[in-house]
């Protein structure tokens, strides 16, 4: 089974400034593959290992792809090669990245599966890969917690409120995994040194004919407020009858 892993690679939260304006800079911050999208390359490299197929693994963003270090991260976790975007477009709008992607993925080739995280780290709009299946008119799923592979075919688990649905895909297909479905490997020594042979590769998509269809305004970090700390003393029906005018004001 041949399958393409679509990951995005987010700052890393501890490096985000928060600046006397409110606004958030970026500039020291180090980038690194997001949480749900290190689950995704999980199941590609377990489910590439079970079919003896290969995972190969594309992302799309801006200049932060064409740093070594990310690049030998994404390479370590099983992917057979990188292929990368790098564009100025705005991705904070969830139908243009999955436009980006869908042309992205044309110009890879064919593949059997296409895997997601459930959400980004940074948005978490959880609709990319949904948008994708639906633009690429193939089966899609969400949510998804196991996978297996058929003839032809896979068979899914996602959990509803109170049961478990199970379905059966036709290849090719979209899926969107959870963070319930593996615990991620943390590459090995040898991983980490086969990634710096593995090949990148820079696809040009034109991207120019996509227009936003919104706009970030702006990107404030909430006001902080000192917590108040209270101390009530007393017996029970005392510290009760406190605790109940402090809610009431």
């Amino acid at each position: 089974m041949n399958i393409i892993a679509c990951i995005k690679v987010v700052p890393e939260e501890q490096d985000i400034v928060v600046l006397p304006s409110q606004e958030l800079s970026f500039d020291k911050a180090q980038w690194k593959i997001g949480q749900y999208d290190l689950n995704a390359l999980e199941a590609g490299k377990q489910l590439a290992k079970e079919t003896g197929g290969t995972m190969k693994v594309l992302t799309l963003g801006g200049d932060a792809l064409s740093k070594t270090k990310i690049r030998k991260d994404i390479l370590s976790r099983g992917a057979d090669d990188l292929n990368v975007v790098i564009t100025d477009k705005d991705l904070s709008d969830s139908l243009i990245t999955a436009k980006a992607i869908s042309a992205a993925l044309k110009e890879m080739g064919e593949c059997d599966l296409m895997i997601f995280g459930t959400g980004s780290s940074d948005l978490y709009a959880q609709q990319v890969g949904n948008q994708v299946g639906t633009l690429l008119d193939v089966p899609v799923v969400n949510e998804v917690n196991v996978i297996s592979a058929q003839d032809g075919s896979i068979k899914v688990e996602r959990v509803l409120e109170s049961d478990v649905e199970v379905l059966e895909l036709p290849l090719p297909a979209v899926v969107s995994v959870t963070a319930e479905i593996n615990m991620p490997a943390i590459p090995g020594m040898r991983d980490i040194m086969s990634a710096g042979k593995k090949p990148v590769n820079e696809l040009t998509v034109d991207l120019s004919s996509l227009a936003q269809t919104t706009e970030v305004v702006s990107d404030l970090a909430p006001v902080q407020k000192n917590r108040k700390l209270q101390i009530v003393k007393g017996d029970t029906e005392e510290m009760v009858d406190a605790l109940l005018q402090f809610l009431n004001n």
